[in-house]
């Protein structure tokens, strides 16, 4: 990716419920690593997303009883689908994530940048 002269909206995708066992503190542990990049993406003048963010308030909301039940499905990958639509990069993180993968894919799809770093990101002027 070449020097960027405005903020890009990057959406985060990392591993979310892969190898946790649905466990909540390891579930958390996935989340707070996406929030730790996006700050860091934040910090370097983007506007960083997670499809966490959005998706887990709107599962809740629908009334999901746990991770994959069909409110769950039917809500949590579609978001982020339909928020890369929005942006102008992806960056995966973390380890193996069909979900993640998903978005990749879907990124690539659409003719975004898919970038596997944050040093693959530079800093908006």
């Amino acid at each position: 990716m070449t020097a960027v002269p405005r903020p890009l909206m990057i959406l985060v995708a990392g591993p979310y419920r892969s190898g946790t066992g649905d466990d909540p503190a390891k579930l958390d542990a996935h989340v707070r690593a996406m929030n730790r990049t996006a700050l860091a993406l934040f910090r370097a003048g983007h506007l960083p997303l997670t499809g966490e963010a959005l998706a887990l308030p709107l599962v809740e909301a629908a009334g999901s009883t746990g991770p994959g039940d069909p409110v769950f499905q039917e809500i949590f990958h579609p978001v982020a689908e339909r928020l890369l639509a929005r942006c102008d990069a992806v960056l995966r993180i973390g380890g193996p994530s069909d979900g993640a993968d998903r978005m990749v894919a879907t990124a690539r799809e659409l003719g975004l940048d898919v970038c596997t770093g944050l040093d693959d990101i530079p800093a908006a002027r």
